[in-house]
């Protein structure tokens, strides 16, 4: 029998459907919604070359081949292609396969539109992916249409792309056999790839790329896809980046035509919440079902989800390595980093196939998109560049699979980018520089001396509150961040107040040097988060500084002109700061935070975001937020929280003296200053419930974040990180630890009563 139905195969029949068309079988048995269909198994594959006679003369042909020698590689896959394409399928395979195709339009009630895709019997498995290496033909229609797409998908088993990578993973070509999955095609109306986890570090990061149409535009590479990033543990969309999707395929009249989009539609976001929660909720049950990490293919037609593919991802690596940053260098393209790793080269521009045999070992392969047949030019560059694509076009998934380091989506690095320029390509950050920037290597620090035990691991982040950049490099190790960098410390120490480095006419120099100062603590937590909280310094400690003559007396500066009120008046001094935070994130550091201080309506954070945005600095790869030192924010939270936060940081010791009264400089009253006061707690508890509901990070940076008493009490609420002194971090962090397994261990006591 040449012909077994997809409702009929699972994961046993590999050795004779290849590993797609069982996954497809699998997922319908376990009720995902999959197109129907059937596969022409591998043994027909077989019987065809040994009846025909043309068996010796394709293995002959690739008898002690050298893959590296890629013309000779690309001749022999041509003549083994044309053999098997110019000869005839004997009468009862064409029969039955013909049978087949009437039996699923019969079902369908129409003549149907089919996919026509290989299934290699060595393809998809837990250890290596064949994905790519063989042809997909779409919208495929008619009997005599469908037998001689099988015949080509089964020529497509020798592609120099499949050729080579069967010689690298040591398979021998006889082994491998290609069954061919003929289904139901969807005409989609978006489409496109979901990584279960993250496909580098394994993190329960489901990752979604999309485009409107057919979802060979992503692999192929031929536009950018939006990217959404859903955090499986905290159960919410953690990032969004909408691609410009100048083209899109479909399905006009019969034919797979490519369209192009207008300005308005290619900027559209394409997957709204409820089909981002389906598509999550499916990839987690596909990957439940196998016990792996899944690369899957998905279609929507008429508002239903559909599953076309689905495999393991292999291209796992693990965290990635700390302890390595380059210096800082000239940026000539900036791009998405799609395979972690640096790689310093000569550039080779490709344009066209025949320009692949130029990459010689070493060089810096840029393209505007890899394909297939590149595969044995990107096994011997240093690095990947290309113009389009995102994290799950083909550039971006075989340089994983290759470990060779990748940008893509640069947009513009075939034209800047010259024949023979030695760069340096950065795949963790997406950057490219000129010429080889070296490699630092971060001295190891001493680790502060507490309790010497093996370190605590907590579901509640513990991040550090810093003041001096020097200090970073010295807690970097023991902290999962900082929530809170008091910048004005900084400030402080400079030789003239920061106005008048602006009325100077110095204001470049000002923001070199806030710059530098908060590279340092970027950098060294890089990539953990750092968020920089803008200045907050009462007036009475500007007065000193030369310049500060003019600063206003107040009689209690606590309650004065500082924090974001003075920023917005003093608007050139917020453009400067917001300045100096877009050359770090034009470096490509993706783990800045900008935080606002002493907030207490919608429209200062609602101005700050305009400035914000108005400096370049681009809010889908800067996080927001605002400090909770008020009674006012904390009772407007919901307000705040609409004008779009990503975070809170709840500042204790202002929210204290201001919610009771109590000047915590002041001798005479300080014997009531006391962060747990039931109204603090009230307004602290209210706070993180609401922003709980609307998926807003909850933090604590105030001297209460170092007590113990008060962070069980907070771990309680469910807050998501706690910002420590240094000296009280190793602490903390246990504390933290021993309430968490008192709430587990709670837990299961009443789920057994």
């Amino acid at each position: 029998m040449p012909v077994l139905w997809l409702s009929d195969i699972d994961k046993n029949d590999i050795p004779i459907v290849g590993g797609k068309a069982a996954n497809l079988g699998e997922l319908l048995r376990a009720e995902i919604p999959v197109p129907d269909g059937f596969v022409v198994d591998a043994r027909t594959f077989r019987d065809f070359i040994e009846r025909t006679g043309i068996k010796d003369k394709i293995y002959g042909l690739l008898r002690d081949l050298n893959a590296e020698d890629t013309e000779k590689l690309d001749k022999v896959s041509k003549e083994i292609r044309k053999i098997i394409e110019n000869t005839k399928i004997p009468e009862d395979i064409e029969k039955e396969i013909r049978e087949a195709y009437r039996k699923l339009c019969e079902q369908e009630g129409e003549m149907v539109y089919v996919a026509v895709r290989s299934s290699a019997t060595a393809e998809d498995l837990p250890s290596a992916s064949f994905a790519g290496q063989q042809e997909t033909y779409l919208n495929v229609r008619g009997e005599d249409e469908v037998v001689d797409k099988v015949r080509k998908c089964w020529s497509s088993l020798f592609t120099p792309r499949a050729i080579y990578y069967r010689i690298q993973q040591g398979f021998k070509h006889e082994d491998v056999s290609i069954a061919v999955v003929v289904q139901k095609m969807v005409n989609s109306e978006k489409s496109g790839v979901m990584f279960t986890s993250h496909p580098v570090t394994g993190e329960k990061l489901c990752v979604i790329e999309a485009v409107f149409g057919l979802g060979e535009a992503i692999v192929s590479g031929m536009v950018t896809p939006d990217t959404y990033v859903y955090d499986r543990i905290k159960k919410k969309l953690v990032e969004v980046k909408i691609g410009e999707k100048k083209y899109m395929i479909t399905r006009q009249n019969g034919k797979t035509v490519k369209v192009e989009l207008d300005e308005k539609k290619a900027k559209e976001q394409v997957l709204n919440d409820k089909e981002i929660e389906e598509l999550v909720t499916l990839g987690e049950i596909i990957e439940d079902h196998y016990g792996k990490p899944q690369d899957i293919e998905w279609a929507i037609e008429k508002g239903k989800v559909y599953i076309v593919q689905s495999r393991p991802v292999t291209t796992i690596r693990g965290e990635r390595e700390e302890g390595k940053e380059l210096k800082a260098g000239e940026i000539l393209v900036r791009g998405l980093g799609a395979s972690p790793g640096i790689g310093i080269g000569r550039v080779k521009i490709v344009l066209k196939p025949e320009d692949m045999y130029k990459v010689e070992e070493g060089d810096v392969l840029v393209t505007v998109m890899t394909t297939p047949d590149m595969v044995p030019a990107m096994k011997k560059a240093a690095a990947i560049v290309t113009d389009e694509g995102g994290l799950t076009c083909h550039a971006a998934i075989v340089s994983r699979e290759l470990g060779v380091p990748a940008v893509v989506g640069t947009k513009n690095a075939t034209k800047v980018l010259k024949d023979g320029m030695l760069v340096t390509v950065d795949g963790d950050k997406g950057i490219i520089y000129a010429g080889a920037v070296e490699e630092v290597k971060k001295e190891e620090v001493e680790v502060v001396k507490t309790v010497a035990t093996a370190p605590v691991i907590t579901a509640t982040e513990v991040k550090v509150n810093l003041s001096i950049p020097e200090a970073a490099e010295k807690v970097a190790h023991l902290a999962d961040g900082v929530g809170l960098f008091r910048i004005e410390h900084m400030v402080l120490s400079l030789e003239k107040h920061p106005m008048k480095y602006i009325r100077d006419g110095e204001v470049d120099k000002y923001v070199e040097e806030l710059y530098k100062g908060m590279k340092k603590v970027v950098e060294a937590f890089y990539p953990k988060p750092v968020w920089i909280r803008t200045l907050d310094a009462p007036t009475d400690e500007f007065r000193a500084m030369e310049g500060g003559e003019n600063e206003p007396i107040e009689p209690n500066p606590m309650l004065g002109f500082r924090g974001i009120r003075r920023d917005l008046v003093e608007e050139e001094h917020f453009r400067a700061e917001m300045r100096a935070i877009k050359r770090l994130v034009d470096e490509g550091f993706t783990n800045i935070g900008i935080m606002l201080p002493l907030v207490i309506s919608p429209e200062e954070v609602r101005r700050a975001k305009q400035i914000a945005i108005e400096e370049g600095i681009p809010l889908d790869k800067v996080e927001f937020g605002v400090m909770v030192e008020t009674p006012a924010a904390a009772l407007i939270i919901e307000d705040i929280i609409k004008e779009g936060i990503d975070f809170i940081s709840l500042g204790t010791n202002d929210l204290t003296q201001y919610t009771l009264a109590v000047d915590r400089n002041n001798e005479n009253v300080a014997h009531l200053y006391d962060e747990t006061h039931p109204a603090v707690m009230k307004l602290i508890e209210r706070t993180i419930k609401i922003c709980k509901k609307h998926g807003v990070k909850t933090s604590i940076c105030g001297q209460a974040g170092s007590y113990p008493h008060v962070v069980e009490k907070l771990v309680e609420m469910g807050i998501d990180s706690v910002s420590a002194n240094p000296d009280a971090l190793q602490l903390i962090r246990e504390v933290i630890a021993r309430v968490e397994k008192k709430l587990i261990l709670e837990k299961i006591r009443s789920l057994k009563d």
